[in-house]
């Protein structure tokens, strides 16, 4: 072969091996990416073919597929109660994809995931129509709506766990949104879309999950559990040596009580009546780092808590400066927290100072309903010692028992109930309405099957935790009333 045919041939032979190489890297490299790319319309085709699985409360779905007359799309979601069930379901949308549940399970859903390939197997062989498995949740119907209807048409959020277990029973947050209205691509969905977009309430955010608050009173018990841990307090029924008024650290800012009695109360009675001024002092006495030690083995400053939709951060500012962690100590200054996170802290104290890791999906399933995988109850640390957390639930249990407490629109009858109030002050030097709080659990003789967290964002309240009681209480009783009434 002479020079240039042999310089020629080797060109090509590069050519070749250029284009091998590149082949290979986009079949194997890049398939997941190209796979999954928002403008790869196969993918959505794909999600659409077929019957989309259900996701599954009380053993009934909430979620179904209705058949269309669209030549790509064959099916569309379809939603029961979908503006309650909105903040655990997420949506499922021919045109603006999916999220929560309908896009964490996705696979397992519309059938493609390799756990079900098996399934997708048999069926070649025995004929069956291809169809998506189910997404079995840890939810507890009357729960869910016993918090939906609670909140109506306020704007706010609940989230209740079982503390045993960890098991997420209900997450609501409103104003909600239904699915069903943008699951497809008409013009119409579009329109729905667009005014949920444009919606200032933002009705599509998951408040129990994705929004942060300040927390107000009810970070107290967080307060008190540190106080009880790291030996600053060992006697609840003891005075504390606080004055009246209460002077911030290394300022001449008296600290403020919304409550009479304060000066030098006990612990039990300064969470009984709520006393600003001796949580103040107990956060100082204890110290940043501690409190910010104590906070996070409650949850805070996690980014990464997956129900499996991922929550926000909590947050216990690290850096802050003694009056900082004085303020923070009765949840002011940086302190800020989702629902879930104050569910937590209530569920921690409940379950005798052992925190479960919140999840809200039970099991995934086939099909024919054969279990592929069961989440299994898992510790995630322990805030507080079992004499501790007894201490903790003696006191909460004050606060909706005594005459003088905050809490006692939470009773139940014949059920022994702990609970905190709290209203958050937020806006510019405090402009705009409060936040109403209110964390509670419910105990009977075999331990305490549901804590909640109630936040109610567009309250009235003109006074510190009286209407945290007054406005959340209630919607709290009525979700840990329909947990207990469902297990009888």
């Amino acid at each position: 072969m002479n020079k240039p045919l042999r310089r020629v041939a080797i060109f090509c032979g590069l050519l070749i091996l250029a284009l091998l190489i590149r082949t290979n890297w986009v079949q194997y490299m890049q398939s997941e990416e190209l796979n999954t790319h928002k403008n790869n319309k196969r993918v959505l085709i794909e999600r659409y073919a077929y019957e989309r699985g259900n996701i599954i409360v009380d053993g009934k779905p909430i979620t179904g597929s209705t058949a269309t007359n669209d030549k790509f799309y064959k099916y569309k979601r379809t939603y029961i109660d979908g503006a309650m069930w909105a903040p655990v379901t997420g949506y499922a949308s021919q045109a603006y994809d999916a999220n929560q549940i309908e896009k964490l399970e996705d696979g397992i859903l519309t059938g493609n995931s390799d756990q079900l390939f098996f399934d997708r197997t048999m069926a070649m062989f025995t004929g069956d129509k291809k169809k998506g498995g189910n997404v079995v949740t840890t939810l507890n119907g009357a729960a869910q709506k016993a918090a939906f209807e609670g909140l109506g048409s306020k704007k706010g959020a609940v989230a209740a766990i079982d503390p045993q277990t960890g098991k997420i029973l209900a997450l609501a947050s409103t104003p909600s949104y239904d699915p069903s209205t943008f699951a497809g691509y008409s013009a119409k969905d579009e329109k729905a879309w667009v005014t949920l977009e444009k919606d200032k309430d933002k009705p599509k955010l998951n408040r129990a999950l994705r929004e942060v608050y300040p927390p107000g009173s009810t970070f107290k018990v967080v307060t008190a559990a540190a106080a009880l841990e790291h030996g600053v307090i060992d006697d609840i029924n003891a005075a504390t040596d606080t004055p009246e008024p209460y002077i911030l650290p290394n300022t001449t800012k008296p600290m403020v009580n919304h409550a009479n009695g304060c000066k030098n109360a006990s612990l039990m009675r300064a969470l009984e009546v709520s006393c600003n001024s001796v949580f103040a002092k107990l956060g100082d006495q204890v110290g940043r780092d501690k409190m910010v030690e104590t906070a996070q083995k409650f949850g805070f400053n996690n980014p990464e808590i997956d129900t499996p939709v991922r929550a926000a951060g909590s947050v216990y500012d690290k850096n802050m400066d003694r009056p900082g962690n004085a303020l923070s100590s009765i949840g002011q200054f940086n302190t800020a927290t989702t629902p879930l996170q104050m569910a937590m802290v209530a569920a921690a104290i409940a379950n005798d100072g052992k925190l479960m890791k919140p999840y809200m999906i039970d099991q995934l399933e086939t099909p024919k309903l054969d279990i592929i995988k069961k989440t299994e109850p898992e510790e995630m640390s322990r805030p507080l010692s079992q004499k501790n957390a007894q201490l903790l639930q003696e006191m909460m249990e004050n606060v909706v028992e005594s005459p003088n407490g905050t809490g006692g629109k939470a009773k139940i009858d014949n059920v022994t109930v702990g609970g905190k109030t709290g209203t958050a002050q937020h806006g510019e030097n405090n402009s705009k309405n409060p936040y109403a709080w209110f964390i509670s659990y419910a105990k009977t003789a075999d331990g305490s099957p549901v804590a909640v967290a109630v936040v109610v964002e567009d309250s009235e309240a003109k006074r510190d935790d009286i209407t945290g009681g007054g406005l959340a209480g209630p919607i709290a009783r009525d979700v840990m009333k329909a947990v207990l009434d469902s297990k009888k």
